[in-house]
């Protein structure tokens, strides 16, 4: 018998353009039957393995690309119908305490009502999550226990699992977030999500077929 597909979306909180795809891929999942892994990785090491940067760095100075790209972000949020989303005033800001409470909390069991309340308050109602103290008080909000997470975040087993996440991502193509993978093919950016389904629709008829 086949093994069964597996998707990934690699995210770091830090990504307005991963906060944005993540809208999409339940609708992905009901049509396809799939469901998807979330990977978290962190966005400064996949840069400083890849010499990347954010965009952030890379358009400033360019001239018509910034605003075209701001657009194209206006035509993503009317085609899924995105209404909860703000620019971080804060932005960039450091995701390594986001990232590990995220490790953390998927070895918590936590990790379902911790994903959704740091996507809320990193680009629904935005705040400096790099300070620790913004970051108790936004997860406390949100009725998570946080000081748990940031507990288990500082253990080395949590802190090892990000660095080999991250690494591994670089290691199969990755250059930022989101990242999708469907089985070993890659996909780049929100934009690539339509190609992400038909992958995920032509991968499965294959492996029905195998199987």
């Amino acid at each position: 018998m086949a093994s069964p597909l597996k998707v990934e979306f690699q995210f770091d909180f830090g990504s307005p353009n991963a906060y944005l795809a993540e809208f999409v891929i339940p609708a992905i999942e009901r049509r396809t039957g799939v469901t998807f892994d979330y990977v978290p990785v962190l966005l400064g090491g996949i840069y400083k393995a890849t010499g990347n940067m954010s965009p952030n760095d890379s358009l400033r100075g360019i001239k018509n690309k910034p605003e075209y790209q701001a657009l194209e972000t206006q035509r993503f949020l009317r085609r899924h119908n995105i209404t909860k989303f703000q620019q971080n005033p804060f932005f960039p800001v450091n995701t390594l305490m986001l990232m590990r409470g995220a490790v953390a909390a998927q070895f918590e069991g936590l990790f379902e009502p911790y994903f959704r309340a740091a996507y809320h308050h990193m680009w629904a109602e935005p705040k400096k999550m790099d300070d620790l103290e913004v970051f108790r008080e936004a997860f406390k909000s949100s009725g998570i226990d946080i000081d748990r997470l940031i507990a288990r975040a500082q253990q080395d087993d949590v802190k090892k699992r990000l660095i080999e996440l991250t690494n591994h991502a670089v290691a199969r193509g990755a250059f930022g977030s989101p990242t999708f993978f469907v089985g070993e093919e890659m996909f780049f950016g929100k934009d690539q999500l339509r190609d992400v389904e038909e992958a995920i629709v032509e991968q499965k008829s294959r492996l029905a077929k195998v199987g």
